[in-house]
Formats: C-alpha cells, structure tokens, sequence
C-alpha cells in the first residue's frame, strides 16, 4: 500500500473523479481514495473491469476506437477528470471520443490532469532539464505526447480550468522493479558510457496527483527522482541489496534489444523536480536507493 495514510476524501466538500485508463499508476492514486470520491474508471478489459466493480468502483469499458457506453453520462457528474490512456497517430482518443462531453462538463468541471511523459523534452546530452526547457521530442511516441499536451492545454485554457500535466520518468513500483526482472533472470547491466535515466516510485505519482488534484493545481510539473543514474547501477545496487548474482555488463552497441527499447537510449538527460517540491510535495522516495530498499524482497 501507499506510504500515505488511510483512504480519505480529496478535500471536504464533494469530489467525484473520472479516470481514462486506471492502469498501474492512476489506479494508484485510486486506491488511496474514499470510494465515493470516484464517479468512473475505464479500462480496456472485461476481467480488470469486474475486478473493479468488486473493490466497489464504477468500471467502463473504453478502448480508444470509440465512445465508451455510459461515459458521457458520468463525466456530466464529474468535478475531477484523470487521463493516464497514450495518445496514438490519431491523436489523443479521449478527446476524439469524449471530447464534447468534456467540453459540456463546465463549470462543474473544476480539475483535469493529464500523465504525460518526459520523453516530451528529447536528447539532451545528459544535461539538466526543467518545465522551461524546449521540447524537441525525438520518437513518434514522445511526439504524440507534445501534441496531446498541446490540445489537452488548449481545452483548459479556452474554459478557464486548472489543468496539472504531470510527466513522469521511469516508473517502478510493487511488481514492477529490478528485484522482479533479477528473480526472472531478464535482467542485465546493460552499458552506454555517459546514459542517465531517472526513475519515479508509483507511490509518488500518486502523492503528487493527490496533492495537485486537492488543491485544483494548474501547472506543468516533472515528477521524477533526485538522482539521474545509469541504469546498469540500479541493478547492481537491486542485486547487492536482494542477494543476487550480479548480471554480467552487456555493451549497448552490442546488444540485442526491440526497437523500442533502443529508442529508448537515444534520449540522454537529468531531470530537475523543483516545481513540485516548491508546490510543497515531499518525495515518499528521494531516489531508487529508498524506493528499492523499501521493495526489497
């Protein structure tokens, strides 16, 4: 469970929260919230949905190739609105599909955040980056990501919304971390001199769209670690910690990796989470070092 303390509302008057994709991050945050601050989540799949019904949320099945049944309905009861779904080449499918009822929702609509990515920002060189820096994308992905940003801001700012869009690096958690790719002998020490990633711990994802969410925030925050590391050193430290073996070093050059996970390598930079914290957030894990110890099998 959440570091943060027992389920309670978001503020003292009523709240209902729709969330678009209650995947492993938003339904984080979900579980941290009495159940009657949250009006609707949707997800892609029947089983995940009956699942949430019996932890007593509303579930509706969207798949981003068309309206959801009964959506347009709740979101005309919704103070609160999460998107935690990736826009694709077609554009953002929250906002193709539900858009006008979005649009409807004011002024009942008092909150939209949106999880984005800091893919946004590109290559840097391992230079640090902020909220101000230019975004210069570099994969198709992050390159959709810009763009629903930009459609996402222009629909709060044309009706005066509170919009927070939280991007987010790496994220691991409970189920998803080193010690778990170190039991299923996936994980490797892969090297390329000078790469840095950052990490965030799901836990403070969802501490961050709590506090910017009670307080109707608008801003564009990073929500990441305090220390930029490379990835090789993560799981040494996971195996020294867990009493593994340690995986042998593999170069990148060499390396058999998707597309995807090589593109992944083509963006080199450092992080800066200073926005958030002068909003007054306090990180639960400063850095992996915290976070894994706290997963350590």
């Amino acid at each position: 469970m959440m570091p943060a303390a027992s389920t309670q509302p978001l503020r003292t008057r009523p709240t209902r929260l729709f969330v678009f994709g209650c995947g492993y991050s938003a339904k984080r945050f979900v579980e941290g919230l009495a159940r009657e601050d949250v009006s609707g989540v949707t997800t892609r799949s029947p089983d995940k949905a009956r699942h949430f019904a019996n932890e007593g949320l509303v579930p509706f099945l969207f798949d981003g190739t068309g309206p959801g049944e009964g959506i347009d309905a709740s979101l005309a009861e919704t103070t609160h609105l999460l998107i935690s779904i990736a826009p694709g080449p077609e554009g953002d499918p929250v906002l193709r599909h539900h858009g006008d009822a979005i649009r409807s929702m004011m002024p009942e609509l008092e909150w939209i955040g949106y999880l984005s990515t800091v893919g946004v920002y590109g290559d840097h060189g391992g230079a640090w980056v902020d909220e101000t820096t230019q975004l210069r994308p570099v994969s198709q992905r992050s390159r959709e990501r810009v763009e629903a940003e930009a459609d996402w801001l222009r629909l709060a700012r044309g009706r005066g919304v509170p919009l927070s869009i939280l991007r987010l690096s790496g994220i691991y958690g409970p189920g998803r971390n080193a010690f778990e790719n170190l039991k299923s002998g996936k994980a490797r020490r892969l090297v390329k001199p000078g790469q840095v990633f950052n990490r965030i711990h799901v836990d403070d994802i969802a501490g961050a769209l709590r506090l910017l969410a009670a307080r109707n925030e608008n801003a564009i925050v990073n929500v990441t670690d305090d220390e930029p590391a490379p990835p090789q050193d993560v799981v040494a430290f996971a195996a020294e910690i867990g009493g593994f073996d340690l995986p042998p070093e593999v170069d990148f050059e060499s390396a058999d990796l998707t597309p995807m996970a090589r593109s992944f390598y083509g963006e080199n930079k450092r992080v800066r989470n200073q926005r958030l914290k002068s909003l007054g957030y306090e990180f639960f894990f400063p850095t992996f070092r915290e976070g894994l110890g706290a997963l350590k099998p």
